[in-house]
């Protein structure tokens, strides 16, 4: 069975446009159809060298992140596929280039559920800032309490059927949808929660983030910090 893969990015800078031409080939090769909203502050250059890459795109206005995913659920719901992959497109830059054949057996995975996880192992875990992996430790502890197995779903990616997708639209608003989509197919829709690491969801610096030196800075640790909470609150309070 096929799955859809879908994608958000905001870069207004125009990074990593030579990992996006070198990744399009494994992405072409794995899936057969790929959808991706871009934020409307995207530079030009990457919205032409994604859809070169074989992604279809639409444009989106930028209001967080929660809203660009919603976005990409809209964009790729509109089609006939049972199963689709959600992941950031950082994520899935680093996923491709490092781990295709990884990246091949995951649809296999998401076909099982009606939902799935995709986390990180311990060693891709461990790759991130200091800061990440200290707040999301506590976020994933939270979500592995709601869900009653141990989880880390902080990472970025997760796979879902269509009937999920339509259920996550309709009752998705959380400011953070980590959790949040996750519960809503758990508990409002009774469905299945899968759950399987990789390694492909490892932290690459040049590609996933800022400089390891902002680890020094309080603020980035509070920024860190509030994003734990957004993240797990919905953990606990979507459906009930």
């Amino acid at each position: 069975m096929d799955v859809c893969l879908m994608c958000v990015v905001h870069n207004p800078n125009a990074r990593n446009m030579d990992f996006i031409r070198r990744a399009a080939p494994t992405l072409r090769s794995v899936y057969s159809a790929m959808y991706i909203a871009v934020s409307d502050e995207t530079a030009k250059d990457v919205r032409i060298e994604v859809e070169r890459g074989g992604f279809a795109t639409r444009m989106v206005p930028k209001a967080g992140a929660a809203n660009a995913r919603r976005d990409a659920l809209r964009f790729a719901g509109t089609t006939s596929f049972e199963y689709f992959h959600y992941c950031d497109l950082d994520r899935m830059l680093t996923w491709a280039l490092n781990y295709p054949d990884e990246l091949r057996q995951i649809k296999d995975e998401i076909i099982k559920h009606d939902y799935t996880v995709l986390g990180r192992t311990e060693r891709a875990f461990h790759t991130h800032p200091e800061s990440w992996v200290k707040t999301e430790t506590i976020t994933n502890h939270i979500c592995s309490l709601e869900l009653g197995f141990d989880v880390d779903i902080t990472a970025g990616s997760c796979g879902f059927s269509s009937k999920s997708l339509h259920l996550i639209l309709q009752h998705s608003e959380s400011t953070m949808t980590d959790a949040e989509w996750a519960m809503i197919v758990r508990r409002i829709g009774k469905g299945s929660v899968g759950y399987r690491r990789v390694e492909g969801l490892e932290y690459v610096e040049d590609i996933n983030g800022r400089p390891l030196s902002t680890q020094l800075d309080a603020n980035s640790w509070l920024g860190r910090l509030r994003l734990s909470y957004l993240i797990s609150e919905p953990a606990i309070s979507t459906g009930n």
